[in-house]
């Protein structure tokens, strides 16, 4: 199977820093959009309601009535910014374990055959090549070959490989994988990830929640019919134009949040593949193992599904996995395999084939 590098590819995307700092810039650009898009999520109510009850106190002063319900406190995103705190807190510092303990993997502190060594070795090699602290070394019983990096403190990052790995790729195909997740844990991937998902979490669960309980009539108004004519002249034009905006922006919200989290990963997945590249100077190795990997029939058995973004490739094989577009965007966990593949064969200046050979891998015979 042979993949043609897109005109994208070429010129500076060869170079592997231009790509990596393209990275950077598109996550900066993505996180800020989240940011301010959950923003105004959480405080755009307080603002509106400010606005109208501000619209109302002049209103009832022109008449010469007293009016003392101005809205100044941001409550509606005060609460929802505890609770998103208290989730990212959460998977501060409980998330990185509780995956670990979810795998049943174990921690290498002592190699115990010729495998573990080898890995023990690897780790170390990209440990100076990143210039990061030495992660702690764990192993997922499962044959399924896989990779993840955990943990959001510099002093406390993991690296996770699971047996099937470990039988499956070459020396050179393994230090390209440690390589690509040392680039995330270099990077504090781990960390931004934990913060984006759990605004994801709040903002579904807001939603939710919201939406159950208009459902069995809590939305209904409780005003009369004076009084809501009274706040209907009292709303300016541009009170019910942001109230109109700030509803469907909530009714789209997980939709929008679940997107640009998946962006923000895709985007980071690129950049931990240009990281893995200048760490070992073989992007070849890498194309080789994500093929190497993806073209595994084996099931994962050890590794949760709600895991799978963490993954560098999706262990679960996604049918959005290799697919382009904007539905794929807001499905697939990863970026097409396709492309990954191209950007680090353009850094090889290898031909565009798509595994370069090992579309259907033999048994690698380690020595």
């Amino acid at each position: 199977m042979t993949v043609s590098t897109p005109p994208k590819y070429e010129s500076s995307k060869r170079n592997l820093f231009a790509q990596q700092e393209a990275n950077r810039k598109a996550s900066r650009r993505l996180v800020a959009g989240f940011i301010l898009f959950v923003t105004w999520l959480g405080f755009g109510g307080d603002f509106i309601w400010y606005l109208w009850s501000s619209g109302q106190a002049s209103a009832l002063a022109s008449e010469g009535l007293p009016y003392s319900g101005v809205h100044v406190i941001p409550g509606l995103g005060i609460v929802l910014f505890i609770i998103a705190a208290g989730m990212a807190w959460w998977g501060y510092e409980f998330g990185a374990t509780a995956l670990i303990k979810a795998t049943g993997g174990h921690e290498i502190t002592d190699p115990a055959n010729e495998a573990e060594r080898r890995l023990v070795n690897v780790v170390d090699e990209m440990t100076i090549a990143s210039g990061a602290l030495r992660p702690r070394i764990w192993v997922v019983p499962d044959t399924a070959p896989n990779a993840f990096a955990t943990g959001v403190h510099a002093n406390d990052s993991h690296i996770a490989v699971t047996e099937g790995l470990l039988e499956t790729c070459t020396r050179d195909e393994l230090q390209a994988v440690v390589g690509h997740e040392m680039g995330h844990v270099a990077n504090f991937d781990v960390r931004l990830m934990t913060l984006l998902t759990a605004l994801v979490g709040i903002v579904a669960l807001v939603h939710n929640a919201s939406f159950r309980w208009m459902r069995v009539g809590g939305g209904g108004s409780r005003f009369s019919g004076r009084s809501r004519s009274r706040d209907s002249k009292g709303a300016g034009i541009l009170v019910v134009v942001l109230l109109v905006v700030w509803i469907i922006s909530w009714v789209i919200a997980p939709l929008v949040t679940r997107f640009m989290a998946m962006k923000v990963g895709r985007s980071r997945e690129f950049l931990a593949d240009a990281m893995s590249a200048q760490f070992t100077r073989n992007p070849g190795a890498l194309a080789d193992a994500l093929v190497r990997i993806s073209s595994s029939t084996v099931k994962p058995t050890a590794i949760p599904r709600s895991s799978a973004q963490l993954c560098i490739v999706d262990p679960f094989h996604s049918a959005w996995s290799d697919r382009e577009g904007r539905l794929a965007n807001l499905m697939a966990s990863h970026p097409p395999l396709s492309e990954r593949v191209a950007r680090l064969r353009a850094m090889a200046y290898q031909p565009g084939e798509l595994g370069n050979g090992v579309d259907s891998p033999e048994p690698v015979q380690h020595v």
